[in-house]
This record gives structure tokens, sequence and C-alpha cells, in this order.
């Protein structure tokens, strides 16, 4: 076996590796002790971060920021991947300490002459885009440890009306329009809720775990298609504009029907919970759509409709 191959070997051993040594190294690719040592520094020399702990039960560690082994992609693959991670440039805040600039400098230096320039033909007529949001999300990290090693967390959170202080344990975290989103177990509540993560002030890691209640592709799965608790019909009437508006909203979308090119409606249920964010979406679309039913809907938005007319009453 060539020293190219044995220090190829050797780079992916240590990668899955969390403490071993010299000996254990020499077992492993038939070599001499002193081989072994001679190629673990020259893996440390190369940027692998290993630490030498002496002593008679020493050995060799690998940091935890350790480099993973180099893999080898078709051209197909390194275009998916480069683009998506500049889909990501466009999120203020990300869950992982990482420079999506450098990240993607360095897999796009990596790539041969043509398809760098394919790259940049790409470049100029693709791009997976989300509207940057500038509030700041300075948590998400936090959360994600929480979530993967069950912890209960104590946060403050901005709400309509006031802040509030919850206990919770997160399920995960997902990114939505430019806005990153947390559900999490509410002790107080002995429920699921839905966070979004611009929202939390503070936050303090307890020692307290909980049993994961269910995990993230489970909770979206069941978030999506959920039946109303206490379900109430939703009626209304879109205009041309209004249908266009409503298809951009994927809790809206599934229930449009056009009737032509100019008149549609949707024709569904809510959970009575959700009334006051509905009535302010379709509030904010104007005369492109008319709420037919409920009519708690109808009254909050002409409630809305009042205090914005008095507001600019004396302006006139």
């Amino acid at each position: 076996m060539s020293k190219t191959t044995v220090l190829f070997d050797l780079l992916m051993y240590v990668n899955t590796k969390r403490r071993f040594t010299a000996q254990e190294v020499a077992n492993e690719f038939n070599i001499s002790v002193r081989t072994a040592h001679r190629y673990l520094l020259e893996l440390s020399e190369m940027g692998v971060p290993l630490y030498t702990e002496p002593g008679r039960n020493g050995g060799y560690r690998v940091l935890s920021n350790r480099l993973l082994p180099p893999i080898i992609f078709n051209e197909n693959e390194a275009f998916s991947i480069f683009f998506a991670f500049q889909s990501l440039k466009y999120y203020q805040s990300l869950p992982f300490d990482i420079d999506i600039k450098s990240v993607s400098r360095k897999l796009y230096a990596s790539l041969p002459l043509d398809t760098r320039k394919k790259i940049d033909r790409l470049q100029s007529v693709l791009s997976f885009w989300n509207k940057k949001i500038s509030l700041p999300t300075p948590y998400l990290h936090d959360v994600m440890e929480a979530a993967v090693e069950n912890k209960v967390v104590t946060i403050e959170y901005m709400s309509t009306s006031k802040n509030t202080t919850k206990e919770i344990s997160p399920i995960g975290i997902y990114g939505h329009n430019g806005f990153w989103y947390m559900p999490a177990f509410d002790l107080a509540l002995n429920e699921v809720r839905l966070f979004r993560m611009d929202r939390i002030l503070s936050l303090e890691m307890k020692e307290q775990t909980l049993d994961a209640q269910e995990n993230m592709s489970d909770w979206l799965e069941r978030f999506q298609t959920q039946t109303p608790e206490v379900p109430i019909r939703l009626y209304v009437e879109l205009t041309r504009e209004g249908i266009r508006q409503c298809r951009s909203q994927p809790w809206l979308e599934p229930y449009i029907v056009t009737v032509n090119q100019e008149q549609g409606y949707i024709e569904t249920e809510i959970d009575r919970s959700e009334i006051a964010y509905v009535s302010h979406y379709f509030f904010q679309l104007g005369t492109a759509a008319k709420v037919i039913e409920p009519r708690e809907i109808i009254e909050k938005i002409y409630i809305q409709s009042q205090a914005i007319m008095q507001q600019y009453s004396d302006l006139r």
C-alpha cells in the first residue's frame, strides 16, 4: 500500500475516532509504531487538529473542530452543494458557526476550471432567493443543542402584548421566508407551541431534560396536516389580486378555487384560536379579499379598519 493511500485512509480513521494510540494505528495499518507517529505528525502538519496526551495512558485525540476527509463529487453534485450554500446567504443568522462565503469559495476553488465557468454562468441566471431579514437570531445554536440533548431551556419571549418567561423543551428549528421557527414543548401549557426565533430575548440552558415528544420531521408532517381542535368555517371571496396573494401562502393555497381569471374563493376550516392571525392577514389584503364567514373575523377586520380611519382622520 502506497504512503499516499495510507495517509488518506488514516485521515478517515482518525476522523472516526475520538482517542487512539500510535500502537492502535500501527496495528490497524500494519506499520511500525515509529511510522505511525511520523504519519500522524504529517497529518497534523496538513491541518488535522490532533492533540497529544502524554503519560502512560496517553495517546492522540482529535479536537472537536476536526477536519473531514476529502470527498469526491461529480459535477452535478458539486452544483447542488454550491447552490444550496447560496440559498443560505439570505439568512441573517445560521445555527452553525460558519462563514457561507468562505465555504463557497473553498468549494468553488476546488473545482476544475470548466466547472467553475459553468457555475459562473449559472449564478447569472439562477438564485434560490429568500427575503433577507435584518432581525438577529442569536440563540439558534443554543436551541439546536438543546433539541439534540432534549434539554429544557428558559426563555424570555416577546409576545403580542408583553414579554413572557417560558420553560420549554425545543423539538428543533426550521427556516421559512427568511425567518427561523422553533416548535417546542411548553412545560406550563403541557403542549407543543410554535415560537419565532428572533423574538427570543434571552435564553438559559437548564440541566433538566425531557423525553422527546416527537422528532422534527414528524412534527412538520403533523403541522401541515393537523385537524383544527375547534373548527370554524372560513369562506373568503377573492379578486384576481387576492388569488395571486393567497397562492403565496402554503396554509391557504390548497383551498383556493378559481371561478375565472378575475374571481375565486377560499373555503376551508380553521381553528378558533387562529382567528386573530387570519383576521390580520385578510385585513392586509384590503379590497383584494372579502371575508364572508366567520362573523368573528368580519368584526375584527371592521374594528381594525375603523381604528386606521380614526388615526388618519385629522390628517385629511
